[in-house]
Parts: C-alpha cells; structure tokens; sequence
C-alpha cells in the first residue's frame, strides 16, 4: 500500500490563516460534516451544544504549554541561539530543538537573561536534537516564564497580546511545546452547559512535542516517522470513557491529540487502560478506529499528517471537499482559525 503525499495537499489563500485569536473564544464558525451522507453546515462554535447528546462522553486534552521558546547566546562568541524545549528528562535536562544547529556542539554553553539560566549541550540525538542540561537558582519553571516566550507555530507571525489565549481554560499539567488548538474555542461557561446536559467529560494528557513542528517530508506517507509523545490517563477517566462505551454512547474528542491519546491506550476491544507512557500513533486513511465516534478539530496544514488523521475519519475525498468548501466561505484556518464538527 502506498499513500502519496500530494493525495493530501489544497490551496489555501495566505489571508486565510488566522494570525489572532478572536476575541471571544467561542465565537469561532464551525463546520460540521456528518460522515454518513457527506452533508455540510455552518454554525457558531457555542451551537457544538447542540451536537452533544445526554450519555457522550467529550475527551478533552489538559496539557498546558509552557513557554517553550527561549533566546540566548553562545558563551564567547555572544552569537544569538534559539532554542525550543521539546521534553523534559531528568536532572534539569532538556531534549531541545536548536537554531542555528552548526553552532551548536557537544559542550557549547548558552547563556539566558544575563546568566539567569545557562546551557551546556551534552549530547546530540535523533533528528539532530540536543539534549541541554540546565543550571539557575530559583525554581526553572518561574524562570522559564521570565525569559520563556510562547511557542507559536512558524505561520503566526503576529506578536500574542495575552499568553492565556494560547492556553486552553482547562490547561492544567505543563509539558507542551504548542498548544491543543481544537480545546482553544472553548469556555468554562460551555463547558459547564455542556455537563449540565448530562454530558461526561474526560481529562487526557498528551504533551504536543516536535511531532506538530515536522512536516511530512517523504513522498510515500508511510514511510514518515512520527516523533514520540508523552501521554497519561487516569484510571476514573479512563472510566468514563469505557462506561459510555458500553452503554452504547458516544466518545467525542476534542482535537487530533486527544484522539491520538486514547486510541494508544485502548484495547483491540476499544477499552480503555488508564495509564502512562509514550505514543508514536500515526494514524492516516486504511486505520480502523478503536475508540472515537466525533471530533472536533480546527482547519489544518495542507499535507500534515494531522489532516492524514481526519482523512482517515472521514474520508479524504470528503475532506478534501470540506476544505474547498472552506476556503470558498473564507473560513479561518490553523491554531487560531474556525473549527469542524466530524460525527
């Protein structure tokens, strides 16, 4: 079997990617596409309520990114070095992305904020990533978010006026290197709506790492490696998912990464197991679904294997068609863009 990458490539407009975030988080439009008949409509995202049926079960993403991007320059020579922290390991060390990475060898030490924080590069690993051990006084998390900056995808190229607006309003465990963008259109106010319908919601963690910064490079998608990514359930969330499964309701997720997550942890039975770990799922058309029955998701990058995710969900012909359609009514696209309703 071979999937070419061109299968999975549109044209979009440049003033179509969205470069704020709009003002109120659940104004966004919202396409919704049911799979069975191929219809489209268009709604505002607070109607997703609509969609959602006493007994569903929403899986949400509580990762919250931390500001992973940081500035420094080389001890000695005071050349300006970018550094994207990927994952933690241990001991204050660090699996990084480097710019410029020629001058970045074994033993270089970069310096952060006058020498608040320094680096020295230990070792280079798969991909060309280095591994950074740190050294400060203080705690690194309050240091990071002095000298940290959001990592926004490379496409944004607006300054973010308010660093919560890359934050979901359920962010809770620190580890990720962009944010969960499907979770961005929602409030604490629809959510609690959302429950009051007697709808459940269950908490993933999955922290984004390089995985959404890579593009596929390789003419046969198959072959492209996906970089691994760190994920947890909790066994009552895990619960919540298997009780509505088994009472013949619905697993709704929100974003790529929750779907990602739970269908790592499930059984070929589509039951879930609590627990965590790392996932290099990469899911793209041909993949059998375990778990999700919807999802909600934003407009993604033409040939990224997150829109491989939802071609394998809903179809890639419909999918390509829901896009056309898209640009068409000039809907608003990537992290900080519109979203889709797939059920």
């Amino acid at each position: 079997m071979e999937l070419k990458l061109k299968d999975f490539d549109y044209e979009l407009p440049e003033e179509l990617i969205a470069q704020d975030p709009l003002s109120e988080r659940s104004s966004s439009r919202m396409m919704t596409i049911n799979r069975r008949t191929g219809e489209l409509s268009h709604k505002v995202f607070s109607d997703v309520i609509d969609f959602l049926q006493e007994g569903d079960c929403l899986v949400i993403n509580d990762t919250k990114v931390i500001p992973a991007r940081l500035y420094g320059v080389r001890e000695g020579t005071g050349a300006v070095i970018e550094l994207l922290l990927l994952r933690r390991r241990e001991n204050n060390i660090w699996e990084t992305l480097v710019k410029p990475g020629k001058k970045a060898k074994i033993g270089t030490i970069i310096i952060f904020g006058e020498g608040k924080l320094k680096g020295r590069i230990l070792d280079i690993v798969e991909d060309g990533n280095r591994l950074i051990q740190f050294e400060f006084e203080g705690i690194f998390e309050e240091i990071l978010d002095e000298l940290g900056q959001m990592p926004l995808p490379p496409y944004i190229t607006h300054t973010l006026q308010d660093k919560n607006r890359y934050q979901t309003v359920y962010a809770k465990h620190e580890g990720s290197a962009a944010a969960p963008t499907a979770g961005l259109h929602f409030t604490k106010e629809l959510l609690h709506n959302i429950e009051e319908k007697g709808v459940k919601i269950a908490h993933v963690t999955l922290h984004v790492g390089l995985g959404t910064f890579r593009p596929v490079k390789v003419e046969n998608v198959l072959k492209h490696h996906m970089h691994s990514e760190y994920y947890c359930i909790e066994q009552n969330e895990a619960e919540k998912i298997n009780q509505a499964r088994s009472s013949g309701n619905r697993i709704i997720c929100v974003g790529t990464t929750s779907c990602r997550t739970i269908e790592s942890a499930a059984l070929e039975d589509g039951t879930i197991e609590a627990g965590s770990g790392n996932t290099d799922i990469f899911i793209y058309p041909g993949y059998q679904f375990k778990v999700m029955d919807g999802l909600i998701t934003n407009f993604h990058l033409p040939q990224s294997t997150l829109l491989m995710l939802v071609s394998a969900f809903a179809g890639r012909e419909e999918m390509l068609r829901a896009y056309q359609t898209a640009v068409k009514e000039r809907y608003r696209f990537f992290s900080f863009g519109d979203a889709m309703l797939i059920l």
